[in-house]
């Protein structure tokens, strides 16, 4: 498995280089927004660690910059911890967000969920299709189509309309959706499952404010129509 890590604090991605290497992983490194675009045009990453504060373009610039040609997981790094600033990580495209100073155990765990979900195997997948209307899952591509027609998702937009699609009129509230998604207990903002949602919406239905699959069970949670 192939990480990019970006941060303008030298030593820190020194550190977290070391760390990741220590589990196997091949690490390249920048320091700047627009290397790390630059890089990941090219680079064949399995995943992205990104700071959010860095020179030439920041980090939020540079997730939108990446998003435009590649659905490459991106963990978004930070020394803020305000919910809001979490909140438009993820509308720029990020798939996890992390408050420095961070234990370097919890993100090793974080980039082990963040790569298992981009690359399950097929053996794990219960069918290679799932179908319903003109929505459809290749679930050993990884791949959304709609009316025939591919839909770029990212990695956690995948994970979340699969898990809807396979257990159809099933109502998840935002709390289960995180521990199961993103697979980790999140201590932050259930409003990031809102996000995803209305992303998910934007780029699935033909009506995002009408919706035709992807419906809200008020003051309850989330479920598939199908």
């Amino acid at each position: 498995m192939k990480i990019l890590v970006v941060d303008d604090e030298r030593v820190l991605v020194k550190g977290i280089k070391f760390n990741l290497e220590n589990e196997g992983y091949q690490v390249e490194t920048a320091y700047d927004g627009k290397a790390a675009v630059e890089l990941a045009r090219t680079g064949g990453f399995d995943l992205i660690i990104l700071d959010l504060m860095m020179p030439e373009i920041d980090g939020l610039e540079a997730c939108m910059r990446i998003r435009e040609f590649s659905n490459v997981p991106i963990i978004m790094l930070t020394a803020r911890s305000e919910d809001a600033d979490k909140i438009i990580g993820f509308e720029c495209g990020a798939d996890d967000y992390i408050t420095k100073p961070f234990n370097i155990l919890e993100l090793k765990a974080r980039v082990r969920a963040l790569l298992r979900r981009a690359g399950s195997s097929p053996q794990s997948r219960q069918a290679s299709l799932i179908q319903v209307g003109g929505l459809a899952l290749d679930t050993e591509q990884r791949v959304a189509l709609k009316g025939g027609q591919v839909v770029d998702l990212t990695a956690k937009e995948y994970d979340l309309i699969e898990l809807l699609m396979r257990n159809p009129r099933r109502v998840y509230s935002r709390e289960n959706l995180m521990n199961v998604v993103w697979g980790y207990a999140y201590a932050g903002d259930y409003r990031t499952v809102d996000v995803h949602i209305r992303r998910l919406r934007e780029k699935l239905e033909d009506n995002p404010a009408q919706p035709e699959y992807i419906m809200t069970k008020w003051g309850v949670g989330y479920y598939f129509k199908g």
